[in-house]
């Protein structure tokens, strides 16, 4: 078993930026953790196949929270991929799918009633990229504790970012993967941005629990890889 970053290029406001999704590797099959943005997935594919890897053995997608950078290409990749079996926590699950409206989608609502004149057109921009997110079943849903992955890979719930969040451990590689419980900033550990914070007491918390784990490497989703 092995876990590798993938690391993923692409411009906004014509500034070069970067997203790190893990793709994981168990008896020569793949679960990869977050799908980008939306049309992100020729991005994800090319990475995966650069590292010499096979897509039709892609047979798990993990997302650790709904926000547009982690399940933006999530219904592409089920489209291409029908096989494909999504993880993602009970309460994430509920917004991925389109049960239930989504705490981000709110949450950008509510600011812009707030906001400066400034930045109203990004936030009615934010607001129908969230709307524009198609929606999908999840397949597996899970629960703090949980053991998957051939009991390899421990569900850590690491609420504040939003409520549903996950982590995920994998005790025998002494590895986490964060996604935005944790961002790396010149190899240090932060939450994510507070002001994307749905619960900041809370994200402290979570971020404090993986640090617990003093795992010897924390991939993270912004920042990339973090050594401790």
């Amino acid at each position: 078993m092995k876990i590798l970053e993938l690391s993923i290029e692409f411009e906004f406001n014509g500034q070069k930026n970067y997203i790190y999704p893990s793709l994981i590797i168990l008896n020569n099959e793949l679960t990869l953790v977050d799908t980008g943005y939306a049309n992100f997935i020729t991005l994800i594919e090319n990475e995966i196949l650069k590292n010499g890897y096979e897509m039709k053995n892609l047979k798990n997608i993990i997302i650790t929270h709904y926000d547009d950078d982690h399940i933006g290409s999530l219904y592409d990749f089920k489209e291409k991929y029908p096989w494909i079996n999504i993880i993602a926590s009970e309460i994430e699950s509920k917004y991925i799918s389109g049960e239930m409206k989504s705490e981000r989608l709110i949450q950008a609502e509510d600011m812009l009633k707030t906001i400066p004149n400034s930045e109203v057109d990004f936030g009615n921009w934010f607001i129908q990229q969230l709307k524009n997110l198609k929606h999908v079943s999840i397949d597996e849903k899970v629960r703090d504790g949980d053991m998957i992955l051939d009991d390899k890979c421990w569900i850590i719930a690491t609420p504040g970012h939003t409520s549903g969040h996950i982590s995920l451990y994998f005790p025998s590689l002494n590895i986490v993967i964060t996604g935005d419980a944790a961002v790396n900033k010149k190899q240090e550990l932060i939450i994510a941005n507070p002001n994307f914070c749905l619960d900041v007491d809370n994200a402290q918390q979570s971020l404090s629990k993986i640090k617990n784990l003093k795992a010897e490497t924390y991939y993270c989703y912004h920042g990339g890889k973090c050594s401790l």
